[in-house]
């Protein structure tokens, strides 16, 4: 039961987002029909570029929610051809990046709250951090990776290059400002695990402080972590359009730059919804993990 509550919740968020994205976008002001369509060496007369147009404003709300339930997200104005084509050339390159850049992010984030709580006498340096990395910009961040690996060190090429190595650099990018909340919340989680009366129990046995750290506190200090995990997910597209445009990189993140300099609305329609459903899975499935993690919570 607890299950069909939380998939009806799912479904909720998604028509919401739906809903309040095409009503933005319907109202953004400018015309995605004349931008592409009213140019000379083009040759189509008014009467045309109406045609056009009302092709494009035919069906409306319903008939566009209803395409997106069938998984027709309609035509993209830029170039004509179907939004999920579009989708489909960018996706595989933007779930690359993001999910690397994921699984670096997390590493990071446990790397430094689980030394930061190993060693006291660089606590207060290890926590600093996050602080720092939350407060960098992606696109300087970007830039200034570029400067000194690319520029100055040479080692890693920011034209040409293997695919590993191209993905270097923007996987670094995306990564470094997410790992920041994960680091926060877990070395706070962990911070209030050790106050509790099992840790001094399983000391005063004679466990090592490493012991006790990795067997004991890291799972009890999971929970709060895996929910800004999962938060923190939902961040990796936005953040893929500023690193995607910085490193030149063909993905969603370009091509929602593309749909925004075009007002291609079914593409960013698209986009929204796709970045929504990725979020809510997510999400989702974190929310099902916790009676995993702790069967306390399935009672």
């Amino acid at each position: 039961m607890e299950v069909v509550k939380r998939v009806g919740q799912s479904v909720l968020v998604l028509w919401v987002a739906f809903t309040a994205s095409y009503l933005l976008l319907q109202a953004l002001p400018g015309d995605s029909i004349l931008i592409k369509f009213q140019n000379p060496e083009l040759g189509l007369s008014p009467q045309q570029i109406a045609e056009i147009r009302e092709y494009y404003d035919a069906g409306g709300y319903i008939h566009t929610l209803l395409g997106f339930v069938r998984g027709d997200f309609g035509y993209s104005v830029e170039t004509g051809t179907p939004v999920i084509e579009r989708l489909a050339e960018g996706l595989p390159s933007t779930g690359l990046l993001a999910s690397l850049a994921f699984v670096l992010a997390v590493v990071l984030a446990f790397a430094i709250a689980f030394a930061s709580a190993y060693s006291s006498r660089l606590r207060g340096a290890l926590l600093a951090i996050p602080s720092l990395f939350v407060s960098v910009p992606a696109f300087w961040l970007g830039i200034l990776l570029i400067q000194i690996f690319s520029f100055r060190l040479r080692l890693v090429p920011v034209i040409g290059g293997t695919e590993v190595q191209q993905l270097i650099l923007p996987v670094l990018t995306l990564a470094v400002p997410i790992s920041a909340p994960i680091a926060q919340v877990l070395a706070r989680s962990l911070d209030q695990v050790s106050t509790q009366p099992f840790v001094g129990v399983v000391a005063a046995k004679g466990a090592s402080r490493s012991w006790i750290l990795w067997r004991h506190m890291a799972r009890n200090a999971l929970l709060p972590t895996l929910t800004v995990a999962g938060l923190t997910f939902g961040e990796l597209i936005a953040g893929s359009v500023v690193t995607e445009t910085v490193f030149g990189r063909n993905g969603i993140g370009r091509l929602t730059e593309q749909a925004v300099n075009a007002q291609d609305t079914p593409v960013l329609l698209a986009v929204v919804v796709l970045a929504t459903t990725v979020f809510v899975l997510v999400n989702l499935i974190v929310d099902l993990l916790y009676p995993v993690l702790d069967p306390r919570l399935s009672s």
